[in-house]
């Protein structure tokens, strides 16, 4: 067989910035993007600071992680840089550290030094001007005398990462950049940035991801605390079943492991101040839903990646999702790891378990609804029949003798028998007397009596959208 003749054909560098500079990376996500390579280095702290000064403005991300010499830092700049990435790493593509940067700044600087003994500082610098004037792939090589001023004070003596971005075009878009409304959004900038550093490695700052430790990330100084979706230290947060299911990938199957959570309404948590914080950046409705990980990283914060629609009533039920790197193809993540969607196969199976999950948190929801103090009970007409104690239970906040995990899984007997039966709850026992049921609790206590809850909770889908002042009047 004749060999066929092959001609190399490198694009061009201008263009091919200029569209790589459109990934779909916004600020506090460029900026993840860069804690990302902090993380997979080792690092233990990580130091993001947003300095303004007008166009002068500038970005610089530090850590204490395990460098790089010379090589390696060259080739980090190469666009799809070849490495081989371990299970657990948060890279993948090899486009990170440069379109995360240059989607922010037109000048990338990186100084490094190696966690080896004697090794040298070793900086590089990408600069869009330049590739603009030369059109050619091209970076410099920076001596110690070239360094920019911001990256001299960002690493010490140890080993470790700076990151600086200059040239802050995409994030001061302003006519006068020097003037009081960009330094304002600047700083709005930065709080945002805390506000999602918080969330997306909120396992890590929690000391939580398996044999490491505890994640320390400052912004402008200030820690930055670990946001939980889950508000796993609410004594009346309730954890349903968790399950494990297969999926299979262009690479290798994998399994994803799924932790539902039910978050108690607003007059359950602790204070006041402990529920506005759970409601999360983006609110209560947004935030129900998936939080998807990818080697407890979060990609995804809430959502129902369209198995049903954000509901006022479904708001408290949150499930973490969790696969590892194996799954990417399967979960078609992005460059910009900020978006994923479910495979095929597994969103057949979530299906039943999100109708579940949504009637669960339903009653959580309905709980505020109950009056302080049990009303005068009405004589039960003669003959009447009596309904069982499990479907007619609907206790006070004023009822201290029936405790939360009690509440929790007389609710779960009601509305997922199969669910309870899984978690040894039964669905007839006794329980102490209860304020008369409302509307909307007889029918759903007759519902379920009749062996017809899923009917009428389609039927009580179905009247949200058709009559929504009827159904809240109903108590739905």
């Amino acid at each position: 067989m004749a060999v066929r003749k092959t001609i190399e054909v490198v694009p061009r560098a201008r263009r091919t910035l200029t569209s790589l500079r459109n990934l779909g990376y916004d600020l506090r996500h460029a900026v993840a993007d860069i804690v990302d390579n902090s993380v997979s280095a080792d690092a233990t702290t990580v130091h993001v600071t947003v300095h303004f000064d007008g166009t002068r403005s500038w970005i610089r991300i530090s850590d204490n992680g395990r460098g790089m010499d010379a090589e390696t830092l060259s080739e980090a700049f190469r666009y799809g840089s070849d490495r081989e990435y371990n299970r657990t790493e948060l890279g993948r593509f090899g486009f990170g550290l440069k379109s995360a940067s240059t989607s922010q700044c037109r000048r990338l600087t990186v100084l490094s030094r190696a966690d080896i003994p004697g090794a040298a500082l070793e900086a590089r610098q990408l600069d869009l001007d330049h590739i603009d004037e030369v059109d050619n792939w091209e970076i410099f090589d920076l001596a110690p005398d070239e360094l920019p001023e911001p990256t001299r004070s960002g690493l010490g003596a140890a080993s470790g990462t700076v990151v600086l971005w200059e040239g802050l075009d995409r994030v001061l878009r302003y006519q006068d950049p020097f003037g009081g409304w960009a330094k304002k959004q600047l700083i709005a900038h930065a709080e945002d940035i805390d506000e999602h550093l918080g969330m997306v490695f909120h396992r890590f700052l929690a000391g939580e991801v398996a044999d490491r430790e505890p994640l320390q990330i400052t912004v402008n100084g200030t820690p930055v605390e670990a946001w939980d979706p889950f508000c796993r230290t609410e004594p009346s947060t309730s954890a349903l079943q968790e399950e494990d299911m297969e999926v299979r990938s262009l690479d290798r199957n994998g399994i994803v492991h799924l932790c539902p959570f039910v978050l108690p309404n607003q007059n359950h948590f602790s204070s006041q101040a402990v529920w506005k914080r759970a409601s999360g950046p983006k609110g209560w409705n947004r935030q129900q839903g998936f939080y998807i990980y990818r080697a407890d990283r979060l990609i995804q914060s809430g959502g129902w990646c369209r198995l049903r629609a954000v509901d006022e009533h479904a708001k408290l039920v949150r499930i973490s999702l969790d696969f590892f790197p194996e799954l990417d193809s399967a979960f078609g993540v992005n460059v910009a790891k900020a978006s994923v969607t479910l495979p095929e196969e597994l969103r057949k199976e979530l299906t039943p378990l999100v109708k579940t999950w949504g009637r669960v948190a339903d009653t959580a929801y309905r709980q505020k609804q109950r009056p302080a103090s049990p009303p005068p009970r009405r004589p039960k007409p003669s003959g009447a029949a009596s309904a069982s104690p499990a479907s007619t239970v609907r206790p006070s906040p004023g009822q201290s003798d029936l405790s939360r995990e009690q509440d929790s899984s007389i609710r779960l007997a009601t509305f997922s028998p199969a669910l309870a039966n899984h978690r040894g709850v039964g669905t007839t026992s006794r329980v102490p007397d209860a304020a008369p049921l409302s509307a909307s609790g007889a029918l759903e206590a007759a519902a379920s009596q009749v062996g017809e809850s899923e009917a009428l909770s389609r039927i009580v889908s179905a009247l949200r959208t058709l009559s929504p002042e009827v159904a809240h009047d109903l108590g739905w």
